[in-house]
């Protein structure tokens, strides 16, 4: 068995934490956009209108019902191309990560928002409350509540499934991973070294959720 090298891994570390910056970056700037999309697509999830409920529905059943490798050469061969004129990495990273957890929000809004009692809407709206007004103040402080535990574990799995994005050259985690393994011809070194960092991540990031989700309790 071939000795482990760890002057290996001290020589790509400057470039791997460079890449696991990169994969943070991508990761909380899809989450951000994706919950503001998933919150819009769910209402129109819940929507009584066909012509709001059926386009959501469909969204969210692509979505959810394909796997974010493909998703992610469509829009980065496909899509951007025929936004901007040309392919761009990092355009196609953010929106394909953007798209797929907009679906995973969706449901996680529809989920929190149907989970506080109908009576409370009907009180509000009876205290001459409108319809907005109940759902800022009255649904959506509870029901964000419910949430963060959903939203944490869709944050966990945006974190790791953006190591995909290797697949179209953005230089995250995995990007420098697979080039340190192409050098090198090495597998331990650099796939052992990505998990870790994986798992430091993601076993940070759960801790700051269960501490978050007290402090809400």
């Amino acid at each position: 068995m071939q000795e482990f090298r760890f002057d290996i891994i001290l020589y790509y570390l400057p470039m791997l934490l460079q890449g696991t910056l990169l994969t943070i970056g991508i990761s909380i700037l899809s989450i951000i956009l994706g919950s503001v999309l998933g919150l819009i697509v769910g209402f129109g999830r819940m929507s009584a209108h066909a012509y709001f409920r059926l386009p959501a529905a469909c969204y969210i059943n692509f979505f959810r019902g394909t796997p974010l490798l493909v998703q992610i050469l469509i829009v980065h061969f496909g899509v951007v191309p025929a936004l901007v004129g040309h392919t761009d990495v990092m355009i196609a990273a953010v929106l394909s990560m953007t798209l797929n957890s907009a679906a995973y929000t969706a449901e996680i809004f529809r989920a929190g928002i149907q989970s506080v009692e109908k009576g409370q809407t009907e009180a509000s709206l009876s205290l001459g409350m409108t319809h907005r007004q109940t759902m800022r103040y009255i649904i959506l402080p509870q029901a964000i509540k419910r949430m963060v535990p959903a939203f944490g574990n869709e944050f966990i799995v945006l974190i790791k499934d953006s190591s995909l994005l290797t697949v179209i050259a953005a230089k995250e985690l995995m990007y420098y991973a697979n080039v340190m393994r192409g050098q090198y011809m090495r597998i331990w070194e650099p796939y052992l070294t990505a998990a870790i960092i994986y798992l430091i991540l993601t076993y940070s990031l759960s801790k700051l959720l269960n501490w978050w989700e007290r402090r809400m309790n």
